[in-house]
């Protein structure tokens, strides 16, 4: 799913909590993954420029579970470290998007490099 317009996001959000329900996620952590969802749209949208969003239904043993992943061409995230840390900001926010992000999935990846983009895949497991 592209992002390249603030309707994208709501559009997202939609589907992103098709799939945590038809995943059977309860309530709590529909919301949980839709937040980071749209946080990590936003930042795609607002920091690289626009990228893509992959939603894939995820199962492990007896687990079910939603797993995202953003891609943005933008200019990537020169300190990962920094960016994760509340209260950082290289915008106008409240700087608790990534690591508010991290906070709401069992599982978090990044993998951002200066010039080169960035890459998030985050998954939320059945409570």
């Amino acid at each position: 799913m592209r992002l390249t317009a603030s309707e994208d996001i709501v559009r997202m959000r939609s589907a992103v909590r098709q799939l945590a329900v038809a995943q059977g996620l309860s309530l709590v952590d529909q919301t949980k993954i839709v937040t980071a969802a749209s946080e990590l749209g936003r930042n795609a949208l607002d920091y690289g420029g626009g990228g893509e969003v992959e939603l894939e239904a995820v199962e492990n043993g007896m687990r079910r579970g939603v797993r995202l992943t953003f891609v943005d061409d933008g200019p990537g995230i020169a300190d990962l470290s920094l960016a994760l840390k509340d209260g950082y900001t290289s915008g106008g926010g409240l700087g608790l998007g990534l690591g508010g992000a991290k906070r709401l999935c069992n599982e978090f990846e990044i993998d951002s490099k200066p010039g080169a983009g960035t890459r998030i895949v985050i998954v939320r497991w059945r409570g």
